[in-house]
């Protein structure tokens, strides 16, 4: 399917396109609420600016993604690939983002408040300034993750004041 079929579709009130090819498309700055992209390749694509709130994004391929500025609010993204994806001040308040990996992408700035953030992979992942209040977090490592040594500090301690105990269970592999 291409973006021009995407957008016919999605304007006679068609939201599911599971599964699609929307390799490296241009969708920047469109409202794409409540769409489901489960399964689908969105990697490469430009969402800057985009609203996906309450979109489905459940396995979806977002590998190396601009999601920077983007509307997230309460969006699935549940084992999605979000590796080398940059959400630089994207809101992501109250997604779920429970088995996702990102590995090396960019939240500087993001809201994280309210996030599911169980099983999460951040290795190299840019923390810097999130916001993390409420979100939920379980068997997530965030020494794996870059930031400001001061700001992981803050990570930890708000951690311990919201949920009692820091929780590390992932194995990382050097080399």
């Amino acid at each position: 399917m291409n973006v021009r079929d995407l957008f016919r579709h999605y304007i006679r009130n068609q939201r599911n396109f599971t599964g699609e090819n929307f390799h490296q498309a241009d969708l920047q700055g469109f409202n794409f609420q409540r769409i489901d992209f489960t399964r689908s390749d969105l990697s490469g694509a430009n969402l800057k600016n985009t609203d996906l709130s309450g979109a489905c994004l459940y396995q979806a391929n977002l590998t190396d993604a601009d999601l920077s500025e983007a509307c997230l609010v309460g969006a699935n993204l549940g084992e999605a690939n979000l590796i080398g994806a940059d959400l630089s001040g994207a809101d992501l308040s109250g997604a779920d983002l429970t088995g996702t990996d990102l590995r090396c992408a960019n939240l500087t700035g993001a809201n994280l408040s309210r996030t599911n953030l169980t099983r999460t992979h951040l290795d190299g992942t840019d923390l810097s300034q999130v916001n993390l209040k409420e979100a939920r977090i379980v068997n997530t490592d965030f020494s794996v993750a870059q930031a400001e040594e001061s700001q992981l500090t803050e990570v930890q301690e708000s951690l311990a004041d919201t949920f009692g105990t820091y929780s590390a269970n992932w194995v990382t592999w050097a080399g």
